[in-house]
């Protein structure tokens, strides 16, 4: 069985395991119409990635089993459109009560974060919280890449944006990073390029004081 096969297999193993719940080896066998000895090298590699775990339990008859389940990892492997959602609530409060109480709401989010991560830049120097502001960031699904410049400034390229949908609707969200970056580092911060404005990324220039 060559690679593209067995990630294949291992897709299907998730998505039965996502649609059946607990299962064991020999079920999982049946269902893929392979050995058990095959299901197994499947799921050691699924183990080995946090994807899948499993719980030993009795049987009626016959000595216990293993059976297997997702972990959270796996969830995220999963379509979940969560901004659909949020961008109804955030309508909705926009029809409720005007579009200053959603700026409201996203300058709350700000001061949360900032109060959330100040601990992390106390007694740092700039050239080390701008580090920390991008692990933090790429903790948080952004994928950052952080360059510095020839003259010693530096610049946080984003290529993805957790809340891009919402951010292409309410421009609020946008100017509200930029206020954390500002905040964080104790720096001027210029954002050169944006994606929710049809950039290939966001990106933060910082200048060195």
């Amino acid at each position: 069985m060559n690679q593209e096969q067995d990630v294949s297999t291992r897709k299907v193993i998730l998505t039965m395991l996502k649609t059946k719940g607990l299962l064991s080896v020999n079920e999982m066998a049946k269902q893929l119409g392979i050995t058990e000895m095959a299901v197994r090298r499947h799921l050691n590699t699924l183990e080995r990635d946090g994807l899948i775990d499993s719980k030993l339990v009795r049987q009626a008859m016959g000595r216990p089993t293993n059976l297997y389940f997702l972990t959270e990892n796996a969830e995220e492997l999963f379509p979940k459109k969560y901004h659909h959602l949020t961008l109804d609530l955030l309508e909705e409060l926009v029809t409720l009560a005007g579009e200053n109480k959603v700026e409201q709401l996203f300058e709350g989010r700000k001061e949360r974060l900032i109060s959330r991560y100040e601990d992390r830049m106390a007694g740092k120097s700039l050239d080390e919280r701008v580090k920390e502001l991008a692990d933090i960031q790429n903790a948080n699904g952004y994928m950052v890449e952080l360059e510095e410049t020839d003259n010693g400034d530096y610049v946080i390229n984003e290529y993805n944006c957790p809340i891009s949908q919402v951010a292409n609707q309410y421009n609020h969200a946008c100017s509200c990073e930029l206020s954390m970056f500002k905040s964080l580092l104790g720096a001027e911060v210029e954002r050169t390029e944006c994606l929710a404005k049809g950039g290939s990324k966001c990106a933060y220039h910082i200048q060195k004081q």
